[in-house]
């Protein structure tokens, strides 16, 4: 089989609310999420060659310059489905890196699945990727989808979300990594009850008054382990036509919710002005398969 020419897309990866329901004896939280990609991504090409190899590049590349390329995800990926062929293959990945790393985005999480399904669509398989998602990381799997998605459990259970109605968002952050297990340690209080978003909702407003029943729980924790996340979310409520703001993950990563791309950049270009030192992008919302335009299914999944 032929390598894809590329670029394969790695989606970023928003959680329009994170509800932490418990802790497992193994230490691991339980969580209750709805998962959305928006359409800014890194991007990966791959091919066939005599030893692996990884380059990165892109305005985020400095932040992985010092990793072990044995170490990234992107190779780790590689290698788990090479080794579940039995394949002795050698494989040449470049990747372009245009989403903040430790961000609360699934930035890593998102290249690994992405290189699971082209590696996969490279040799043959397998089908089912999921299992072998989770020995990545517990945000792997469910960024093995593009559409929205509930996600439980510590990740492994995904259920496909209701069709979202249309919406754009920003995406802010103010340069600062965030270690997400650092967030999880110093959140404290009690655990949320589990409050999936099932209902169909007719329109954005809709969309923004079910979320604002919803919370971030990890989002005062990150707060205070990072106070200019405090100023990116005033900056974001602030600004007109923004109908909800949260951090998304364990951050450090906010977005600000708009019913068009119109109004969206509108927004971004506002706040860039404001905050040149922040990253401040404006991007469309995947909100169901429908959204996903002219790419390539890999392995049967969008």
């Amino acid at each position: 089989m032929q390598a894809d020419p590329g670029p394969i897309k790695a989606r970023a990866k928003i959680n329009l609310y994170l509800h932490v329901t418990g802790r497992r004896e193994d230490g691991l939280h339980a969580l209750d999420s709805l998962f959305v990609r928006a359409g800014i991504a890194d991007r990966l090409w791959l091919a066939h060659a005599d030893a692996d190899s990884l380059d990165v590049s892109g305005p985020f590349a400095a932040a992985l310059a010092d990793e072990d390329s044995r170490d990234n995800l992107v190779m780790r990926a590689v290698d788990v489905v090479r080794r579940k062929m039995d394949h002795r293959g050698a494989f040449r990945v470049h990747l372009e890196k245009n989403l903040p790393v430790a961000s609360g985005i699934g930035g890593g999480s998102a290249d690994a699945a992405a290189m699971l399904k082209a590696v996969a669509r490279l040799i043959g398989g397998p089908e089912d990727l999921n299992p072998i998602a989770q020995t990545l990381g517990a945000d792997v799997p469910p960024c093995l989808s593009e559409q929205p998605i509930l996600v439980s459990g510590i990740g492994e259970v995904i259920r496909t979300a209701p069709q979202l109605p249309s919406a754009a968002m920003v995406l802010v952050n103010p340069g600062r990594p965030l270690s997400t297990p650092q967030v999880f340690g110093e959140r404290s209080g009690d655990f949320s009850a589990a409050d999936p978003l099932e209902a169909r909702l007719a329109g954005f407003d809709d969309l923004v008054r079910e979320l604002a029943r919803r919370s971030n729980d990890l989002e005062e924790a990150a707060c205070r382990l990072e106070p200019l996340i405090v100023e990116v979310l005033d900056a974001l409520r602030r600004q007109r036509n923004i109908g909800l703001a949260r951090m998304s993950g364990s951050g450090a990563t906010c977005f600000g919710l708009a019913a068009t791309l119109h109004q969206a950049q509108a927004v971004a270009a506002r706040l860039r002005d404001l905050h040149p030192d922040w990253w401040i992008v404006a991007t469309e919302m995947v909100t169901g398969a429908a959204s996903l335009g002219n790419d390539k299914p890999i392995n049967g999944q969008l």
